[in-house]
Formats: structure tokens, sequence, C-alpha cells
């Protein structure tokens, strides 16, 4: 039976504490080239879906604090090794790893983190989460590769979008928080609740990632705005304003993604017309439901504080 959880300070402020004084790989140019990714900031959602899942098992947030920090550290590495892959300058408003350190210490960092993490992970939780960790780390690359088999197609229907984003970006809040209940000693009920939540929640999340990117500015998303545009890949608000376009657009986008002009101008223009083609106003619906099939999994905790706070950074997305 589940116990009620004891008070606990803010979940944000003891995994910012563990990072900043708990942290060591014992390589220090390891180190401190995750240390800086680190202190550029992030919600740091990952690590705080473990910790609320172990309170929703009736544990306290702080027994499980290394567990949290490995979520985000997975996270971390494959930021890394996506700033190489895409050549990216700059990540949460600094610069990008590969910057400062270089592309290959970038990918031996993102390589070591990894083994890392695995090494004090076997050693100090048993089945399944080391299982369910390295199928969500098979399932983020695979999730890659699809995106880039995916780059300038058009044909890219909704399904095969949420595929992708399932996999690069979904997997990791779904294990995340199933790692944290398990840790906990949950029944499998929440287990099956959290991973759930942890799943839709994830498809929003990228949903609005994809959306920020046309919308926002780059003080906002800590990145240039319009970048997927211009790496040309298939967002939602793409394939959804392709799903009923005319074929004035349809053409226009065609002759974008086989061409070089990727002015401010043209990438503006590109964004312009996928709102008229009603892309934008889409994506927003789409959030919401997956936002709402996300609080719809977390019935089997009841009244449990956690679920409000799950509910409540879910519903941040709509903000």
């Amino acid at each position: 039976m589940i116990q009620p959880q004891a008070p606990r300070r803010d979940l944000y402020a003891l995994i910012e504490d563990y990072f900043r004084n708990r942290f060591d790989t014992s390589n220090p140019l390891i180190t401190e080239a995750v240390s800086r990714m680190l202190a550029a900031g992030g919600k740091r959602i990952r690590p705080r879906f473990t910790l609320l899942a172990a309170e929703a098992a009736g544990q306290n947030a702080s027994d499980h604090l290394q567990l949290a920090a490995f979520m985000e550290l997975i996270h971390v590495a494959t930021l890394i090794h996506d700033d190489v892959v895409d050549n990216a300058t700059t990540r949460r408003g600094v610069n990008a790893t590969a910057v400062d350190f270089g592309n290959r210490i970038s990918v031996l960092a993102g390589d070591y983190l990894f083994a890392w993490i695995f090494k004090n992970v076997t050693a100090d939780h048993g089945h399944p989460i080391p299982h369910i960790l390295s199928a969500t780390l098979a399932d983020i690359t695979d999730g890659e590769v699809l995106q880039l088999k995916a780059l300038g197609n058009l044909d890219l229907g909704v399904d095969g979008y949420v595929e992708i984003a399932g996999k690069k970006t979904a997997s990791l809040f779904a294990a995340s928080a199933a790692c944290g209940a398990i840790a906990g000693g949950a029944p499998p009920d929440v287990v099956t609740a959290v991973r759930s939540f942890g799943y839709a929640y994830g498809i929003a999340f990228q949903m609005q990632d994809d959306y920020l990117d046309m919308t926002a500015d780059e003080a906002t998303v800590g990145k240039p705005v319009g970048n997927d545009l211009r790496e040309k890949k298939m967002t939602i608000p793409v394939v959804f304003a392709l799903g009923g376009a005319d074929r004035d657009f349809r053409t226009d986008l065609e002759r974008y993604y086989e061409g070089t002009d990727e002015s401010p101008e043209r990438v503006a223009a590109i964004v312009a017309a996928i709102g008229t083609q009603g892309g934008l106003t889409a994506t927003r619906t789409a959030i919401a439901d997956y936002v709402g099939r996300a609080k719809a999994a977390l019935a089997p905790l009841g009244n449990l504080p956690a679920r409000a706070e799950f509910v409540a950074i879910a519903d941040a997305l709509l903000a």
C-alpha cells in the first residue's frame, strides 16, 4: 500500500544542488564539459518526473536524486551528440559544447557519459531499470535516424511524425517516470500510469518545441528561431499544414526544401504560409490533446500530491 509522501523541498532546487555539489565523473575534462551544459540551465523535467514518481510510491525524493540525475545526464549526452550532428553553435543560449571543446571531445564526452551512467545504474539498481534505460537509449538513437531519413519528406504523415517524436523525445520522459516509480516500489498500475503520462507528455513537449521554433524568439528557445526549417526537418506544424494544403503551398515548400535560400526573410515567409494553411493552429490543438491524454493516464494515482504536480507540469505546455 502506498503511504502518504513526506513534506519536501522544491524538486528543482534538490536537483540543482546535486549537480552543483555532487556530480563528478572522475574525468575532469568530461566533468567540465558536462557541467558547462548543466550550468546553462534547463527545466530539469525528466529528473523531476523521476522524483515525483518515487514520491507517488511513498518515498522521499532526496533518496532518489542520483537516479533522477542520470535521466538529465542521458538527455545532456544526447544534446552534445545532436549539436555535433547538426553543426549547432548554440544551446540553451550559450555555446554548444562542440564550439568550446571541438567535435572530437564532444563526441567522446557524450560516449563517456553514457558509459558512466550505465556503469552506475547497473551497480546500484536491479532489473528492470537498467533494461528500461538501455532500451530507451536505443529508441532515442532510432528516432534520430528516422528523423534524418525523413528530412524533406513532404509525404510524412502524423503517424510517422509521432513515431519519431515518441522514440527520440517521449521515450526518455516515460522512462524517467517509470524508473522513479519502480525504484520507489510502486505497484504495477502506478508504474504504468506514470510511464503513460511521461510518453503522452513527451509527444506534447516535442510538438511544443516544434511550435516554438516557428513562433518564439531566440532568447526564449535558446537557439536560432526557424532552425528546424533550416535543417529541413519535418516538424508537426509542417505536417499539419501539408495535410490540407493547396498546390501552391506544397510547391513552394518543395522549392524551399530542395533549395539553398535559408535567409531570415525566406524562413519567415514559410512560417507565415504554414500559419495560413492552419499548421500552427492545428499544432496547438494537438498539444492540448496529448496534454489531456497525459493527465487522464494519472487516474491510478488518486489524490496523491504528486499527481497535482504532474498535472501542473503538463498544463504549463498550454500556457
